[in-house]
């Protein structure tokens, strides 16, 4: 019979703390960091009410110790951690599958990722709207997905926008505009 309860973990990193649930079809959700257990613990039960803390499984340990590494600044691939994404709508499993292809120091656009899954111009929104309720942020890398022409865009994290550039910072991505071609005359 499949456990149907979820558990979960509040865990400190370099970046704040952080919560991990999961059952054992795979991690479920995770919440990005906080500046406090309680916060973290508070966001996450806002989704999971009825789950319950519990002892970690060796894959949640490994995706923990890998979360740990991450908000050190070291280059990490969350891309086979096994995910429990139950309740999907298919279209966000297969733009949740393609934003995991965008590898550590690389982002792409909402546009891009939905031209890479044969949709139009239009499902850009819908992009969107998968990033918005990533369930599993950071492990699905939406922070590495922009909107067009490079900006930033919407982050629904704690932070914000501002929390989604100090990621891609970690990861080595500068959103700042290049330096100007030309140097002043200093006139």
């Amino acid at each position: 019979m499949a456990q149907t309860t979820y558990h979960y973990l509040i865990f400190e990193t370099a970046g704040g703390f952080c919560g991990i649930a999961w059952r054992d079809a795979g991690i479920a959700r995770f919440q990005l960091p906080t500046k406090s257990a309680e916060a973290t613990e508070r966001l996450l039960r806002r989704r999971l009410p009825d789950a319950e803390p519990g002892a970690p499984t060796p894959n949640v340990l490994e995706t923990v110790a890998a979360v740990k590494r991450y908000f050190q600044g070291e280059e990490t691939d969350f891309s086979g951690v096994e995910l429990d994404l139950a309740g999907q709508d298919a279209f966000f499993r297969d733009i949740y599958a393609a934003a995991r292809r965008v590898g550590w120091g690389r982002t792409t656009t909402y546009g891009a990722l939905a031209k890479e899954l044969g949709a139009g111009p239009e499902a850009a929104r819908d992009v969107g709207q998968a990033m918005a309720k990533n369930p599993v942020a950071l492990i699905i890398p939406c922070h590495r997905v922009l909107a067009a022409g490079g900006k930033i865009g919407g982050f629904s994290a704690p932070g914000g926008s501002s929390s989604k550039a100090r990621m891609l910072e970690l990861e080595g991505v500068s959103l700042a505009p290049p330096p100007p071609a030309q140097q002043s005359l200093g006139l």
